[in-house]
């Protein structure tokens, strides 16, 4: 088994030195991990950096004292994997985030498709958004990731058709029978830069905006003869371009 993984603010000046664990990520480690004296840790930023640690002491119910080796930085993937999420109904939203991190995405873009039955307005957008960030954090943790997906803000569609303009790769699942698409397996992929991938809402991706995203520079892939809900097809995608762009050799 791996070591668990906590999350702090910075690792600057923690390499070689003793460290002190405490507040929610400390009482995480004492409380319900419940770690003792010689076991390992993992200490990450979120951001790439990160220190792997020894066990020193649980003080009380929210305090870990660590020993921690030498502070190290994981280089960004490459082909960067962005998706970008249609709003689910209810906690689809969260599902689809909490699969896709663990898979392996590098960013996630909500996006309020015409479509989509769930609108982020006002105080409950921000909240909804939080929740996004908060499950990407977890599940950043859980997966034992030391370089957390980015959930940006929710875009519009002309700004998701200006993501696609500047990737190295524009990519809309669709499936229609009306509507020609290619296989997602097959695509000519790059091995660097970036890779953008639109997932649309359950009533699928309008005409209106297959068309914009087509004049962006996208094309409409299928994943295979069964159609998945939209809180599914972005990891299962994800994983696809993971395995076929070598990131999972």
């Amino acid at each position: 088994m791996t070591a668990p993984v906590f999350v702090v603010e910075s690792l600057e000046r923690a390499g070689g030195a003793e460290f002190v664990l405490d507040g929610p990520e400390g009482r995480h480690a004492v409380s319900v991990k419940r770690l003792r004296a010689g076991e390992d840790v993992v200490l990450t930023d979120g951001h790439g950096r990160w220190a792997e640690g020894v066990v020193k002491a649980a003080e009380g119910k929210d305090r870990l004292v660590l020993e921690l080796g030498a502070v190290a930085e994981e280089a960004p993937e490459r082909p960067r994997i962005t998706v970008v999420q249609a709003l689910p109904k209810g906690d689809r939203g969260e599902l689809a985030v909490e699969t896709m991190t663990e898979t392996g995405v590098d960013a996630i873009v909500p996006w309020a498709a015409a479509r989509c039955i769930t609108q982020w307005k006002g105080e409950r957008g921000a909240k909804a958004l939080g929740k996004w960030r908060a499950t990407a954090r977890e599940a950043g943790k859980q997966s034992r990731r030391v370089r957390f997906p980015e959930v940006a803000d929710a875009a519009t569609t002309k700004q998701v058709a200006a993501l696609l303009a500047a990737a190295d790769f524009a990519a809309v699942l669709h499936e229609d029978r009306d509507y020609g698409s290619e296989a997602l397996a097959s695509a000519d992929l790059p091995a660097e830069g970036e890779i953008v991938l639109v997932v649309g809402p359950e009533g699928g991706v309008s005409p209106e905006e297959l068309a914009l995203f087509e004049e962006a520079g996208a094309k409409a892939y299928r994943l295979g003869r069964t159609v998945l809900r939209t809180s599914t097809a972005g990891t299962a995608a994800t994983a696809l371009l993971l395995g076929r762009t070598g990131r999972w050799s």
